[in-house]
């Protein structure tokens, strides 16, 4: 079982920057396929960003690519978003999800874990 805290959201202006962060409990934090989604009001849940197990990999949404960043701390049980450029569209609420699998996939329903998720609003 994997239990997962995510942190850093927040109300910030169009331009700005975020960095979000992701907790996982358990000690086999190392061996999990890590993802970002992102849900906006009357949406569906939409994939943002998913690293490899080593941080070797990564894959991006194409309205993110460039922009924001997913990187890991194995040794700090942690993942990362670093968010630049904030535009409005990407007004959500940001989940953190784990995957006991090594392939990178962009599927939520491929995820076995998921956090409470962190409110990001960008104003124009």
């Amino acid at each position: 079982q994997v239990q997962l805290v995510e942190s850093g959201g927040g109300l910030v202006q169009a331009g700005a920057s975020l960095r979000l962060s992701c907790v996982a409990s358990g000690r086999t934090f190392s061996s999990y396929t890590m993802g970002w989604f992102r849900q906006a009001p009357g949406k569906e849940r939409e994939f943002v960003a998913a690293i490899s197990w080593s941080g070797g990999h990564t894959v991006y949404s194409s309205s993110v690519k460039g922009r924001f960043t997913i990187s890991r701390d194995n040794a700090k049980n942690t993942v990362y978003l670093q968010m630049n450029s904030l535009k409005p569209e990407d007004t959500a609420v940001y989940y953190c999800a784990a995957r006991g699998s090594i392939a990178l996939v962009t599927s939520a329903p491929e995820y076995d874990y998921w956090g409470q998720g962190t409110q990001v609003t960008v104003s124009s």
